[in-house]
């Protein structure tokens, strides 16, 4: 079954069906000083544009935020309903996978953007900050770190080196025409099952030039293509190598333990996590056991007041809680918020990757925490608190730290988020991008922080419009033309720490969302080549990456959709329809 992201039923598409959603819209939006964002000339002569040519708005599908902004000071909403998501593809065959840029062509900006048109290998520039050459696709949630969950033969047959399965391109071949791609694209954007709102932009990532739009400047829903927004803003922001802490520390009275959530959504209670090689509360327990010595735990208080707000987006359908896709998001919580991670592991491919939910993550967390001290009955129930202020506090003192334990690094985070499509996960990154900016950790802060980030690497920040960080939010817009100018610069050498977005991206017809996906006849030239993010709202279908086409240039092509009219499986075949043209053709 193939994976899919958000399944989830927007009432209205535009987003006037729904309630108020976090800042970063129309209004408010953060100026960055001497970012040079100019306004894009057209695309070449015959690239049809449809729909308003102005940028960052679309009165047809009320692309200005409906609803007041969220305001941080909120209190915690703790509905009593649990909720889901997704995890990792399979490898596709050697000598099979799409080719990844391995030089530094030279080039012409796109669209008057001063962008660096070196074109360096994207997916291995993806890990080579952390020290690795990644050259599968997939989470490289096995590659880095410690991960016990292998066994002991884990010490004495290490890992292979992964197989080369992504070839270079040609780096002469010929850079497709204006008219050879709208000769191919323009009769496929006009399918009945795509709706009558189809917005497209492809682009060449290796110079960055524009070579078809239509509508491609126009503000539409994206679903879970969301992800690569969210992806590059936390990396910009923290990069790579940056670790969530998830810390315990002194109370106020003797035997007291505070533990306090850094955000890390992977987080577990022992080795039986759901995401390998995640941060564990009984390696934190034992910390904590030593650094008491002879004074026993009595009490475990949860402090995850660094996240704030609504614990759910405004905006998310009132079905997201239970549906198996979302979950309250809390600074602190194990294993996605998943009530049973070892059965959640074991039905993921039967339930589509859905998981119930537990409705109070941190609470929960707490009690695991404290089961795991040895505290029991009365005991082991937990209450929220906040940690006493640290001050230089020292052994068993309040405030002293009794032990730490770190999240998978950022680039791991970020490769499940976008391979599994993992909206927790999601969730989390964007309050880190918050965090790192200095606003508020919730769904406001994390909004206006990726409107921030996103401006500062130069992007036009006024095409995108944010309510989450995951895609579930009907309110979010993104015009197609920022995606592909989004993934342009996180392949072409300039920000070397962005390509990590690319090691996540599912492959066509082999992995992730795509898994299922360009096997027909009609399609199967995408197959291998096609490496992009999925995003699916009940009446929303979009997918935004990279293909390489019949001569060997690597494009990038976002096409969105938000007023579909087939069926499921009618939509995502005209949108496969799409990208395997750019594959199978040189469009000259």
């Amino acid at each position: 079954m193939g994976r899919e992201d958000s399944h989830y039923r927007p009432e209205r598409v535009d987003g006037r069906g729904s309630a108020g959603s976090g800042s970063g819209g129309a209004t408010g939006r953060v100026s960055v000083p001497g970012a040079n964002v100019p306004h894009r000339p057209s695309p070449p002569a015959g690239s049809a544009r449809v729909g308003p040519a102005h940028h960052g708005s679309d009165p047809a599908s009320g692309s200005a935020r409906v609803g007041p902004p969220h305001d941080p000071t909120v209190p915690l909403n703790w509905p009593g309903a649990p909720a889901p998501i997704p995890v990792s593809p399979p490898v596709p065959p050697v000598a099979a996978a799409p080719p990844v840029p391995s030089g530094p062509p030279p080039g012409r900006p796109r669209r008057g953007r001063r962008l660096v048109a070196a074109l360096a290998c994207v997916l291995v520039l993806a890990v080579a900050v952390a020290g690795l050459a990644v050259l599968r696709p997939g989470p490289v949630a096995g590659w880095l770190g410690d991960d016990d969950s292998t066994g002991p033969a884990a010490a004495t047959s290490p890992e292979p080196s992964p197989q080369a399965v992504l070839a270079g391109p040609d780096g002469n071949a010929p850079l497709p025409t204006g008219a050879g791609i709208r000769a191919a694209l323009d009769p496929l954007v006009r399918a009945a099952a795509l709706g009558d709102r189809v917005h497209v932009s492809v682009a060449d990532v290796s110079t960055g030039q524009a070579l078809y739009g239509s509508g491609q400047d126009t503000a539409t829903v994206p679903a879970s293509v969301t992800k690569l927004a969210t992806g590059v803003a936390v990396l910009a922001a923290r990069g790579t190598a940056h670790r969530i802490p998830t810390r315990a520390v002194a109370g106020a009275n003797p035997g007291e333990v505070v533990l306090v959530g850094g955000g890390d959504p992977t987080l577990a209670v022992d080795k039986n996590g759901f995401y390998p090689g995640a941060a564990r509360l009984d390696d934190l327990a034992a910390q904590v056991r030593d650094a008491l010595g002879g004074t026993a735990p009595t009490k475990v208080i949860v402090d995850s007041s660094l996240f704030s707000g609504p614990v759910f987006e405004p905006g998310w359908d009132a079905d997201i809680p239970t549906g198996g896709f979302g979950a309250a998001i809390t600074a602190l919580m194990t294993d996605g918020a998943r009530k049973d991670p070892v059965q959640a592991r074991r039905t993921a491919e039967q339930t589509n990757h859905a998981a119930e939910r537990v409705p109070q993550p941190d609470l929960t967390a707490g009690r695991q925490f404290a089961k795991l001290l040895g505290l029991s009955g009365g005991a082991a129930q937990v209450a929220r608190g906040t940690a006493p202020a640290a001050t230089g506090a020292t052994g068993t003192a309040p405030g002293a730290e009794l032990g730490k334990v770190e999240s998978l690094p950022m680039i791991r985070l970020v490769d499940i988020m976008i391979s599994d499509s993992d909206n927790v996960i999601a969730e989390a990154m964007a309050r880190q991008v918050a965090l790192a900016k200095g606003k508020p950790g919730s769904f406001a802060g994390g909004a206006a922080a990726t409107d921030q980030v996103l401006g500062e690497l130069g992007l036009p920040a006024g095409e995108i419009s944010l309510a989450d960080g995951s895609g579930l939010s009907r309110t979010n817009r993104i015009s197609p033309s920022l995606l592909t100018d989004l993934i342009t610069l996180a392949g072409n050498g300039s920000h070397p720490e962005l390509a990590a977005i690319f090691g996540g991206l599912p492959v066509g017809g082999w992995s992730g969302t795509l898994d299922e996906r360009y096997r027909a006849a009609a399609t199967r030239a995408g197959a291998g080549v096609v490496r992009a993010k999925t995003g699916t709202l009940s009446g929303v279908n979009a997918i935004a990456g990279t293909v390489t086409t019949a001569d060997g240039r690597l494009l990038t092509f976002a096409v969105l959709t938000d007023r579909t009219q087939g069926s499921l499986d009618e939509t995502r075949a005209a949108l496969d329809r799409i990208s395997s043209a750019l594959a199978g053709c040189g469009c000259r």
